[in-house]
C-alpha cells in the first residue's frame, strides 16, 4: 500500500470531524463508495465501459451476455420443471450501468421462447445514481419486464430463480488488518489537521474489535487459515471481508429456490494470506488507470479487493448455500462456446472487417489471464421446498468443452 499523506475534501472532513477524527477502512469505504451525494456509486460518478473508469466483461460487447444467458437457461429450465407454477426470476445484485440485463433479456428471450411468459428480472441496487442510469438504459417495452427491488423486500416474499453477483462483492467495505509485534491490529483512516491548508488522509493503527476478532478467529479454525501467517514481518496487512457472510445470507433468505453465480476476482487462502503477498489486494481504479492508493480521490474512485475463496466458501455453507463448482472465466466462457465464437468471426464478410477485428479483441480480453480471464466463476444452489441436489449433472460452464 502506497504511504499516503493526501488531501482530505471537504466532505469527507467534515464526517471524519463528526467521528472523531478516524474511522475503519470499513467505513471509508462505505462513504467514499456509496454516500448519495458525493460516493462514487452512489452520486453515479463512476463511469463503467472502455470510455470509462474500468471495464466489466458486460461492457466490452453483449458476447459475454450471451454465454452467460446459456448457462442461466439451463438452469432455469430444471426450475421451470421443480416449481411448474412460479415465476422465474434472474436477480442481478449491483448492476452497475446495467449493461447485463439489457444484454441477457435479448438472449434469454430468444433462446428460451418457452419461458418469456415466466420469466421477470430484478434489479438491486443501492445507489439512486446508478440507478436513475439503469431505469434510462433498461426499455419497458420488452417481453421480460424489469423491476427493481431491496434484497431486504425479495426476503419477505421469496424468489425462485438465478441471482447474479457479478463483481460485486470484492467492492464490499472490508476491514483492514495489519500485523503490529506479531499481533493482528485493525487499520484506520484518520485525519491529520493542518495549520496552512486542508487536513490529510492518513493511515493508523488500533485495536481489534472483540466482534471482529471473534468472527476471525472462527472462521480461521473452520477453515484452518492461520492469521497473521508464519513468517510475516512487522507491517504485513490483508484485507477481511466481515460483509460477505451477512449477504449472502440475504441473499439465501430471497431465494426459496434457485442458484447464485457469484463472479468475481478471488484466489486461494495460500495465496491470499501469504508473507510473500505483504500489502493485501487493496486497489482503487480511476479512469483505467490501477492504484494502491486508495485514500486518494475519495468518491471518484473505484477501491476492490479480492476475495478470499476459502473463505467463501464456508460462509456460503453456512449460510444456506450449496457449492456446486468453481473456474476461472476464460474456462467457464470455453465450456459455454467461446470457441464457436472465434470461428464465427472468421465466417464474417470483407465489409464487416472492423466489427470483427473489435469483437475479436473484446473476447480475448475476457479470457486473458491478466485480466477478466482471471475472474472466478462460483455457483451455489439452494431449494427450501425439496430435498437433494438441484442440478442432477454439472453446471454447463463447469463441463468439458464439447
Amino acid at each position: 500500500m502506497k504511504a499516503s499523506d493526501v488531501p482530505c475534501p471537504d466532505w469527507m472532513q467534515q464526517r471524519l470531524k463528526f467521528h472523531g477524527s478516524q474511522v475503519p477502512l470499513s467505513t471509508f469505504m462505505e462513504w467514499a463508495l456509496h454516500d448519495p451525494e458525493h460516493g462514487a456509486y452512489g452520486s453515479g460518478h463512476l463511469r463503467v465501459g472502455t470510455d470509462g473508469d474500468f471495464v466489466t466483461s458486460p461492457s466490452l460487447g453483449d458476447d459475454f451476455s450471451a454465454l452467460l444467458a446459456l448457462q442461466l437457461i439451463e438452469w432455469l429450465k430444471v426450475l421451470a420443471r421443480r416449481h411448474p407454477d412460479q415465476l422465474l426470476s434472474v436477480v442481478d445484485v449491483g448492476p452497475g450501468e446495467g449493461h447485463l440485463m439489457d444484454q441477457l433479456r435479448p438472449h434469454l428471450a430468444a433462446e428460451a421462447p418457452d419461458l418469456i411468459g415466466r420469466l421477470e428480472c430484478v434489479l438491486v441496487e443501492l445507489n439512486p445514481g446508478m440507478e436513475a442510469r439503469q431505469r434510462s438504459l433498461l426499455s419497458s417495452d420488452h417481453p421480460i419486464p424489469c423491476r427493481w427491488s431491496a434484497l431486504e423486500d425479495l426476503r419477505a416474499a421469496p424468489l425462485v430463480g438465478t441471482v447474479i453477483a457479478h463483481e460485486l462483492l470484492d467492492a464490499f467495505p472490508v476491514e483492514r488488518l495489519i500485523v503490529r509485534n506479531g499481533a493482528l491490529q485493525r487499520q484506520l483512516v484518520k485525519l491529520q489537521p493542518s495549520d496552512q491548508g486542508p487536513g490529510s488522509l492518513v493511515w493508523a493503527d488500533g485495536p481489534l474489535p472483540e466482534a471482529l476478532a471473534t468472527q476471525i478467529q472462527q472462521q480461521a479454525q473452520r477453515t484452518g487459515l492461520q492469521l497473521p501467517p508464519m513468517g510475516v514481518d512487522n507491517g504485513w496487512a490483508t484485507e477481511w471481508h466481515h460483509a460477505v457472510e451477512p449477504w449472502l445470507r440475504q441473499a439465501s433468505d430471497a431465494i426459496q429456490a434457485g442458484m447464485l453465480l457469484v463472479v468475481d476476482y478471488a484466489m486461494e487462502a495460500s495465496r491470499y494470506y501469504s508473507a510473500r503477498r505483504p500489502d493485501g489486494t487493496l486497489t482503487a481504479y480511476r479512469q483505467q488507470q490501477a492504484t494502491g492508493d486508495v485514500l486518494r480521490h475519495a468518491g471518484e474512485q473505484d477501491i476492490t479487493a479480492h476475495l478470499c475463496l476459502e473463505t467463501l466458501l464456508d460462509s456460503a455453507k453456512a449460510t444456506g448455500w450449496t457449492p456446486v463448482g468453481q473456474c476461472r472465466q476464460g474456462e467457464a466462457l470455453l465450456a459455454l462456446g467461446l470457441s464457436e465464437r472465434f470461428t464465427a468471426l472468421q465466417q464474417l464478410p470483407g465489409h464487416q472487417l472492423d466489427e470483427a477485428l473489435r469483437r475479436r479483441e473484446a473476447l480475448l480480453r475476457l479470457v486473458d489471464p491478466s485480466c477478466l480471464g482471471e475472474l472466478r466463476w462460483l455457483a451455489f444452489e439452494r431449494d427450501a421446498d425439496h430435498d437433494g441436489p438441484l442440478m442432477a449433472t454439472p453446471s454447463r460452464f463447469l463441463r468439458e468443452p464439447g
